[in-house]
């Protein structure tokens, strides 16, 4: 092609895109009245384009605000608008974005342009001359008191206006895109609802002084209701803009606070938690909570139809409601208290005091050290009681049909739509006649499954798969499971025919338990010996049981977790996101407690000369580490230091070097050492680093300040060790009948070590016949001894089994180690040598790391990419059988703490993976 010709290409290529809208604006004339006509696009449009029209920044001028990929800094645009040529302008952008500044120096440049740029509350510094009536339709609030006068609209309510309708409104600014000194997008937010403005056809001063307003500012808004050239896919309100008019500044944003954007906010749960209160602010959240609210107002209204009563009951009780919940200890007023687990014992006694059928909507309060994505320590309960007439199925009755009318009122709102686009979900499936299926069919159902399951209860894992079964089986998210067993229930629920079963219910949605319920005893002589068989003291219970000594009839309740079931039936994932305030056992941080090792405090240290002069890993570990820290004391792991003292282990895996737990150093310097690692790493090593088991702060550095890929699939597993006070249980009995006795030894005893490593031998012989086994440390004992404690359970001096503990840092406690159960020793010997190793510290305990029941995507994970790795760790954790140590350590109440895997933002290739999975087969 000619050069003529190839001019001639460019020339047609470049105006073709924009000359329906140039014909479009040059018939307009212009108009300094208030509101103009619509004005979508730029009026000056040829000095703004600043690339071909197959460029990045025809969609944003053609559709509003849309993409931040689009987003062009005004001084670039400003720039480009005085040349107007292609080629330069396409320059000038490219000088802007390359080279591409670090992080921190883009934190460090947004902060100092908002700062400059923040709209002055008390003046306004105009530039150049401004007609008297442009200044009188923009500034802060205390400039233009005649605004007050105006009728305020919702968006909402505005856009059930007719277009060309002048409306005045409130709102946040969402987002802005700014074009030009002479044109400016916005987008408003109102709760859930956004709309989009466009400001042009005013004075450039104008212009600049609302692009300089930060994002969740509050305005004051007036301007006329009109069509946009095409839907703005940004704004709920697509096919409606605000051609704006005046528009003032009544509650500016402090850009240095803002945690995040709302128009783009963070994937990562903790960093949405963190900031709650802006998080709050975004429509999904607003969509989420009028839910939430919807169903507390079909729970009160169905049971207010049929005869109930609310009430509202005391919080602070005399002794623990219910047997094996752990309670808040109160000091009231120097006597003994507890926060109340439940209103239950309140509502039996209302029961006898004839109210007939009562409820509450109210706080409970549950002492667990539950850090998982199902539980609170504080939550709300939406519990009612009632008598009964006939049978308990009466309650069964009532409770179905309190929940159904829950999920009609809720499936037909308008706001599950804005809910899902954050969180998608499928509506709940249930048929008319709900599935009631006796505890003894669903266990059943899961042996006929392969999965060895205890008469006495069900776990998680058994659940979730039920609801599996289930939901094949009968095409139902939601059933009742019918006549649980005594022993997994409270000492007040009544027997069944058969007193190994009760007249009790749990009730699942999507594999999950919501609710639970039952009959109560209203004997008191029952009563008192099942109190007694439970443990429970009469004494500290004398009000509830004489309301039994004068007369109580047949009653039975029930009691759900309304943060639990908005959280399932809207699919969320995790509980905390159902809870304005959530709190956790993680709520309520106190000051961490003093180093075990003051002359390892890497915040405080002074390198000398060399190595030899850091402190050593095993003082750090005791300081800083956790359960996967231990491992870097094997023999495959290498030692990176930092100047602060601070340390790293690593280990070459092929082209990878593998990095397992967080840098051993003060959580503030994890950004220091982590980026001098990282640079390490590439530049000295030549390895990719890999960062897996990290903790939520760690995986925040990475994700967040380096830019990495996250998800989450394992889980550190942790219990507290003050809740175990040794084994006394049937297999306590069956080990002492068997005379082995157990005990802490020294890891000086010489003639027990020589003992243990022959059993040790045996152990690792048997395993190796087993074929491949996953593991993250070498069986070595007797190494760092110092921070080890040894208990051992024997027989005739043949060693039985073995649990070697950790120490570890101060907020993290003590991990199992080793937990080793040799050949030939009797059924339940490690249960009880692990209970009495428990009993033997205190506070918290962890086992190390198990897998999670899910992949759980952290930052930068696209959807696809994240199915597509879900798949495969589920097909991984069933062919290694992963799950069956989580397993063995739910028995003694672990509860399961995220932990990430952390990786360069590009995907691993096939033969990065296959080096993983080498690297944990040892």
């Amino acid at each position: 092609m000619s050069t003529k010709k190839k001019k001639s290409s460019l020339r047609e290529r470049t105006a073709s895109p924009f000359s329906r809208i140039a014909q479009k604006i040059s018939s307009l004339k212009p108009d300094h009245s208030r509101l103009g006509v619509s004005q979508s696009e730029p009026e000056n449009l040829p000095r703004v384009a600043g690339v071909g029209p197959d460029g990045p920044d025809v969609a944003p001028l053609r559709n509003g605000i849309f993409s931040d990929t689009h987003v062009v800094a005004e001084s670039s645009m400003e720039e480009s608008s005085r040349s107007g040529s292609v080629d330069e302008l396409s320059r000038g952008r490219s000088s802007i974005t390359s080279p591409r500044p670090s992080y921190r120096q883009q934190q460090q440049q947004q902060q100092q342009a908002e700062q400059q740029q923040q709209p002055n509350m008390k003046s306004r510094e105009d530039e150049g001359p401004e007609p008297e009536d442009s200044l009188d339709r923009y500034g802060s609030e205390p400039e233009h008191p005649e605004h007050a006068s105006q009728q305020l609209l919702t968006i909402a309510d505005a856009v059930k206006e007719p277009l060309g309708t002048i409306i005045t409104f409130r709102a946040r600014i969402h987002t802005q895109r700014r074009i030009s000194r002479f044109l400016d997008f916005l987008l408003f937010r109102d709760q859930e609802d956004t709309i989009q403005g466009v400001l042009s056809r005013a004075h450039p001063n104008m212009v600049r002084w609302v692009q300089r307003l930060h994002p969740e500012s509050i305005v004051q808004v007036t301007g006329k209701l009109q069509k946009p050239v095409e839907h703005v896919r940004s704004a709920r309100h697509s096919d409606v803009e605000v051609d704006v008019d005046t528009i003032y500044l009544i509650s500016p944003a402090s850009a240095d606070r803002l945690a995040f954007s709302n128009y783009q906010p963070p994937d990562a749960m903790n960093r949405r938690l963190n900031a709650r209160v802006l998080d709050l602010r975004h429509p999904s959240n607003q969509a989420l909570f009028r839910v939430r609210a919807a169903m507390v107002r079909a729970f009160r209204s169905t049971l207010d139809e049929m005869g109930f009563m609310e009430i509202n009951t005391p919080k602070l009780q005399p002794a623990a409601t219910e047997s094996g919940a752990a309670v808040f200890k109160v000091n009231y007023f120097g006597r003994r208290a507890f926060l109340a687990q439940s209103p239950q014992l309140s509502k039996q006694m209302a029961i006898s005091a004839d109210f007939g059928r009562v409820y509450e909507v109210g706080p409970v309060f549950r002492a667990e050290n539950s850090n998982t994505h199902r539980h609170l320590t504080e939550y709300t309960g939406l519990d009612l009681e009632m008598t009964l007439d006939l049978s308990y199925s009466e309650l069964i009755g009532v409770v179905d049909r309190v929940l159904k009318n829950i999920f009609k009122a809720v499936q037909s709102m308008p706001e599950l739509d804005v809910v899902r686009e954050r969180w998608p979900s499928t509506n709940i499936e249930y048929p008319e006649e709900t599935v009631i299926l006796p505890f003894t069919e669903g266990l059943q159902m899961l042996r006929d499954d392969g999965r060895d399951v205890a008469e006495e209860d069900l776990g998680t894992r058994d659940e979730m798969r039920l609801g599996e079964l289930v939901k094949e089986k009968y095409k139902t998210d939601y059933y009742i499971l019918d006549k649980f067993p005594s022993n997994a229930r409270p000492f007040y629920t009544h027997k069944a025919e058969d007193p190994k079963w009760t007249n009790s219910f749990d009730i699942f949605v999507r594999g999950q338990e919501i609710c639970t319920g039952g009959q109560r005893i209203n004997d008191p002589k029952e009563l008192r010996s099942s109190m007694r068989d439970a443990g429970n003291s009469e004494d500290d219970m004398a009000e509830y049981l004489t309301a039994f000594d004068i007369g109580a009839p047949p009653h039975g309740g029930a009691g759900l977790g309304l943060e639990r079931l908005v959280s399932l039936f809207l699919d969320l994932g995790d509980v905390r996101y159902a809870s304005l305030f959530h709190r956790d056992p993680k709520s309520l941080p106190a000051k961490p407690p003093s180093l075990p090792h003051p002359d390892a405090d890497t915040t405080r240290w002074r390198a000398g000369g060399g190595d030899q002069d850091y402190p050593p890993i095993e003082n750090l570990i005791a300081n800083y580490g956790d359960a996967s820290n231990t491992s870097w004391l094997d023999d495959r792991f290498e030692i990176w230091r930092h100047r602060t003292g601070a340390a790293v282990g690593y280990s070459r895996q092929g082209k990878l070097a593998v990095v397992i737990g967080d840098p051993l150093c003060d959580r503030h310097q994890y950004e220091e050492v982590a980026t001098a690692f990282v640079r390490f790493c590439v530049r000295e090593l030549r390895l990719t680093p890999i960062w897996m088991l990290v903790s939520e702060e760690m995986h925040e550095v990475l994700g967040r300040h380096l830019g990495w890929r996250t998800l989450s699939c394992t889980e550190e597993q942790r219990l507290d060790a003050d809740q175990h006070g040794g084994a006394h249980g049937p297999e306590a009995r069956r080990v002492q009948r068997e005379g082995i006795q157990t005990r802490e030894v020294r890891p000086t005893d010489e003639s027990f070590r020589g003992r243990a490593d022959r059993a040790i031998g045996e152990w690792m012989a048997s395993r190796t016949e087993k074929g491949k086994q996953v593991h993250l440390t070498d069986v070595r004992p007797w190494v760092d001894a110092a921070h080890r404690r040894y208990f051992v359970a024997e027989k005739e001096g043949k060693v039985c089994a073995l649990v070697v503990l950790a120490q570890l840092a101060p907020r993290h406690g003590w991990q199992v180690k080793w937990a080793l159960d040799f050949p030939g020793s009797p059924n339940g010997t490690i249960e009880v040598l692990v209970e009495e190793a428990l009993a033997a510290v205190s506070g918290p305990v962890t086992f190390g790391v198990g897998v999670s029941e899910r992949l759980v995507p952290g930052e930068h994970l696209g959807t696809a990419r994240a199915r597509f790795l879900a798949k495969t760790y589920d097909a991984v954790v069933k062919s290694l059988g992963l799950a069956r140590k989580a397993e063995f350590r739910e028995k003694f109440g672990t509860l399961g703490e995220a932990v990430y895997i952390c990786y360069p933002k590009h995907d691993l290739s096939v033969r990065e993976l296959r080096e993983v999975v080498k690297f944990f087969e040892g």
